[in-house]
């Protein structure tokens, strides 16, 4: 995710490439990770968590390897976008496979612990993309998507997929191990059971099953989240973040250094609060700072169009990009995904899954596509955008979203259904 940033300028100087070129690049790895979203929570349930994540990790490695290898833009996007259906695979069925194995008291820091990898992955491209060039930074791609592949044989398959299939044995051996030889699991084990076989007697649910009372709050709530995560502009700024410190006249590498460094520590700082704030909490604190840090950039950009206080423009963008990123990755960044991965029933939450991820990619695509063209229409315009959807966002948070921390994952399932 992190790759088209760094590259941008090196790629299209190489490879001849337009602004519209690169922008199809950037963007269609959000494309095929809709396409991804769409099958992630069938190919979770059909072959399990880890078999779904097996088949990301191959067609990751297989979507690296023509970018490395390209002359032209075919190739980039044939890449970019087999990247994408592994991503969009991966951005599902990593949090829910953490959320069905993580004991109740640790499940949001340990889901939230995915987004912070995701953050190192971006923050790590953005470093070394200074130092190596766009070929060599394909090459790198490789590594933990080969790691990912064979550890995926040393780790247990989710206890409650497990038992949804109906394997007893293996069921529990899976949750003696995630809790430890000497733990006591029959309590734990019976609850599970107890939940699976209810949700057993109800229809196989299918995408318009959804839209029925028992599961349209939880939908809402997912969908929300997503539309809200992406519309607030963190893709576009996430894809091209180079690019903004150079229109807003701050030395662009300096600028990605200190964005990606405080993403990674921020997001970690969040993971550690996740269960002690609250999800709500941090939800809120993070749509208010982004509303602030949007308002900051599209200030700064307006100063600079106008020819005034030229010498505090790029000071102001500076500081108005930190506290944009700080804010995402303090709650909005991680926490639409845990609260995704909690507040579904284990019956419905492969197509809810994939509904909510499909949104998640539709939003980071049309953001990543538009955001360069949006730029050159109006900087300070396109951060106002921003600013009014976060607001937005604060509303829908205060009024929609519930707490999960400290409930397992039926407790949840009961609280929203007598909602």
């Amino acid at each position: 995710m992190g790759y088209s940033s760094p590259t941008q300028s090196a790629i299209r100087k190489e490879l001849n490439l337009s602004l519209a070129e690169y922008s199809v690049f950037g963007s269609i790895l959000t494309f095929g990770a809709m396409i991804g979203g769409i099958t992630s929570g069938l190919i979770a349930d059909f072959i399990g968590r880890k078999g779904a994540m097996r088949i990301s990790a191959i067609i990751s490695i297989a979507g690296w390897l023509p970018i490395y290898f390209a002359k032209g833009a075919w190739s980039l996007d044939i890449g970019r976008l087999s990247l994408g259906y592994g991503v969009g695979i991966f951005s599902y069925v990593v949090p829910v496979f953490i959320a069905e194995i993580a004991p109740k008291d640790f499940r949001g820091g340990l889901t939230a612990v995915n987004m912070l990898m995701v953050s190192c992955g971006i923050s790590i491209y953005f470093i070394i993309g200074t130092v190596l060039t766009w070929r060599t930074l394909a090459l790198v791609g490789l590594l933990p998507c080969l790691i990912l592949f064979l550890g995926l044989f040393f780790i247990p398959e989710s206890p409650r997929w497990l038992a949804k299939m109906g394997h007893q044995k293996d069921f529990v051996a899976a949750l003696q191990q995630l809790r430890g030889k000497d733990v006591d699991i029959s309590q734990e084990a019976a609850d599970i059971v107890d939940y699976v076989e209810t949700l057993q007697k109800l229809p196989k649910a299918k995408m318009v099953d959804l839209i029925q009372r028992r599961y349209l709050s939880s939908v809402i709530i997912a969908v929300g989240l997503m539309l809200f995560q992406q519309f607030g502009g963190i893709t576009g700024v996430s894809f091209y973040v180079s690019e903004v410190f150079v229109s807003a006249g701050f030395p662009s590498n300096v600028g990605t250094i200190s964005f990606s460094c405080l993403q990674v520590l921020i997001t970690a700082f969040c993971a550690i609060l996740m269960d002690k704030a609250g999800r709500r909490f941090l939800l809120l604190v993070s749509a208010s700072g982004l509303l602030i840090g949007c308002i900051l950039v599209g200030t700064s950009f307006y100063l600079k169009v106008q020819e005034m206080a030229t010498s505090v423009a790029p000071l102001l963008a500076v500081i108005g990009m930190m506290v944009y990123i700080g804010s995402f990755s303090a709650g909005m960044g991680v926490t639409p995904w845990v609260i995704m991965s909690e507040i579904f029933p284990i019956n419905v939450k492969g197509p809810a899954g994939s509904l909510s991820t499909l949104v998640n990619w539709i939003g980071a695509w049309a953001v990543s596509y538009t955001f360069n063209f949006l730029m050159s229409w109006s900087s300070y315009g396109t951060f106002s955008l921003f600013a009014a959807i976060n607001a937005i966002a604060i509303i829908f948070v205060a009024k929609l979203v519930p707490e999960t921390k400290g409930r397992t994952l039926e407790q949840i399932q009961a609280a929203i259904n007598n909602a």
